[in-house]
């Protein structure tokens, strides 16, 4: 397996929960937006790896993450996983993103967290996580250098409980999804960082990193 850690990555947010990661010739795709979504424009772009955190309209959109005969490598739930230049854990929780119907044994939906190390750097991303809960062995690992989370509520977490968590997961880059104007606004002023304006792509390598603790980047779709 063939590793080059002098390329940029660089991460790009595509509304609701869909973050794109591309570093070299290798792109990542995070919660991608279905067709049938209600709430989001579909992912528009190819990738060679797609992580479906839930089965919602809203993040299993893998169909849209593939062009021609790029289609992306699926990694929908617990289990680890090495593709291409990348390796990775799934790790199941709880949401109650989308609401009714429940699953038909009643219980919350399944959540999966993934654990991704990606161009020499760590990226956490928490998809629709709706509780502070997470498994030990997430917890256990080493800091995230980019932790990704939903603050917006509707079933996953508060602006309050995702800045809890976050601080409590010591990423030094936090990326929030899943937000709207107010939950976007109270996660700004309850991390200290009410002047963060929003940028169109987080551009970094590895030794960028070095000296941040919790910083915050909004990305805009």
């Amino acid at each position: 397996m063939s590793i080059c850690y002098n390329v940029n990555m660089i991460l790009t947010f595509h509304e609701g929960a869909c973050i794109r990661a591309s570093a070299g010739e290798t792109t990542l795709v995070f919660g991608p937006v279905s067709k049938q979504s209600k709430n989001f424009k579909p992912t528009n772009f190819g990738a060679d790896v797609a992580f479906i955190p839930l089965n919602h309209p809203d993040m299993n959109g893998s169909e849209e993450a593939g062009r021609g005969e790029r289609q992306p490598f699926v990694i929908s739930g617990p289990g680890e996983y090495e593709v291409k230049d990348m390796t990775a854990a799934g790790f199941s929780t709880g949401s109650k993103y989308g609401g009714e119907p429940r699953p038909a044994d009643g219980g919350a939906r399944i959540n999966s967290v993934f654990s991704v190390h990606f161009d020499g750097m760590s990226i956490l991303y928490l998809g629709a996580l709706g509780d502070l809960d997470l498994p030990g062995d997430v917890l256990e690992m080493d800091s995230p250098d980019v932790l990704i989370i939903p603050i917006g509520g509707a079933g996953t977490l508060t602006a309050s409980e995702a800045q809890k968590l976050a601080v409590k997961l010591e990423a030094k880059i936090i990326i929030p999804v899943l937000y709207d104007e107010k939950s976007l606004k109270q996660f700004l002023k309850e991390a200290g960082e009410e002047s963060t304006k929003p940028v169109e792509k987080l551009t970094i390598k590895p030794r960028d990193l070095a000296g941040k603790e919790n910083e915050v980047v909004v990305l805009s779709a």
